[in-house]
């Protein structure tokens, strides 16, 4: 099955007269574990902006989950997906909890003021552990450094378990073994839900070894598809 498919893609910015990524063909199937590298303005949030439908091709057609990015329908399959964004940090005053903001992620599949249930609750706890934050759930977020506020926005995205997952640069603020800590537990999660992940990341080091191909990118071009085998 394929959870993204582009054909032909060309996107720009509003009040641009330069497409921001060109001449864009990709298909990614269920259960593949990517890697989207290149220097900085190749286009690569773009890309995965795209593939959310967050952004609208001006030429070529975007599907997600087998949905057309351009069909009101997008928003169902856009509920089946989890982004971290790279612009993740909270200020010092922010007042939620790691708890709330995890609980978050579970907030398209609830109705307004509807309380989490026992099971949702197991699987706050369950992220939260598996990302090394469990002491950490009742802190406020603005207390926290930069690495510990990315594993609570990483864990957001997990608790609601995604069939697709898109990670723009989720080892920027960690230390080293973080960084391999990060990629082994998002490897074993495409590997147990059979689900997809998109990672962008300027550091190949930690998911090199992990992921089934590299996408390289530059001047808002794929320039070259590997396989890791």
């Amino acid at each position: 099955m394929e959870v993204i498919k582009l054909e032909n893609i060309y996107v720009a910015y509003s009040g641009s007269d330069k497409p921001a990524i060109m001449d864009i063909n990709l298909s990614i199937e269920l259960g593949e574990l990517v890697l989207i590298t290149g220097p900085n303005g190749a286009g690569k949030t773009t890309l995965i902006e795209t593939c959310l439908g967050l952004l609208k091709p001006l030429r070529g057609r975007a599907f997600l989950l087998g949905i057309n990015t351009k069909s009101p329908r997008i928003i169902r399959a856009r509920r089946q997906c989890s982004y971290v964004p790279q612009n993740f940090m909270k200020p010092p005053y922010e007042s939620y909890t790691v708890k709330h903001v995890i609980k978050l992620g579970l907030a398209s599949f609830k109705l307004p003021f509807e309380p989490i249930n026992k099971n949702e609750e197991e699987r706050i706890k369950e992220v939260a552990n598996l990302l090394g934050i469990k002491d950490l759930l009742n802190k406020p977020m603005g207390m926290l450094s930069g690495g510990q506020q990315q594993r609570v926005i990483i864990a957001r995205a997990l608790v609601r378990k995604p069939k697709v997952l898109f990670l723009d640069e989720p080892f920027s603020s960690l230390d080293h073994d973080a960084r391999i800590h990060v990629a082994k537990i998002i490897k074993s999660y495409v590997e147990e839900y059979r689900a997809s992940a998109i990672i962008i990341s300027h550091d190949i080091n930690p998911v090199m070894e992990l992921v089934d191909r590299v996408i390289e990118m530059e001047n808002g071009r794929i320039i070259r598809i590997r396989s890791r085998v």
